[in-house]
């Protein structure tokens, strides 16, 4: 059982940032992939950026892209997510999960963590 603890989440202006982290407590941290999704109200959890075990890999939802950052510290069994420029639209509760291989598919993902909102005004 992996146990994954989202913080960071809170309210911002737009155009400000937020650094989420996610962490895992375990020695088995560094053996999965990490990936951060994110769910608007009335709407499908979608996915955000995901990061390989060594951090070698790094992939991004369009949405994000230029915006965002995924990094990890396997030393800390944590992993972050760096979010500058901010939008309204950014406003959800941000999960992050494990994965043997970075997949921006939710379902591929076996462990999550409760979630962190991030509430963006205009």
């Amino acid at each position: 059982q992996v146990q994954l603890v989202e913080s960071g989440g809170g309210l911002v202006q737009a155009g400000g940032s937020l650094r989420l982290s996610c962490a895992a407590p375990g020695r088995t941290f560094s053996r999965y992939a990490m990936g951060w999704f994110r769910q608007a109200p009335g709407k499908e959890r979608e996915f955000v950026a995901t990061i390989s075990w060594n951090g070698g890999s790094t992939y991004y939802a369009d949405s994000v892209k230029g915006r965002f950052t995924i990094s990890r510290d396997n030393a800390k069994n944590t992993v972050y997510l760096q979010m500058n420029s901010l939008k309204p639209e950014d406003t959800a509760v941000y999960y992050c999960a494990t994965n043997f291989v970075p997949t921006s598919r939710p379902n591929d993902y076996d462990y999550w963590g409760q979630g962190t909102q991030v509430t963006v005004s205009s």
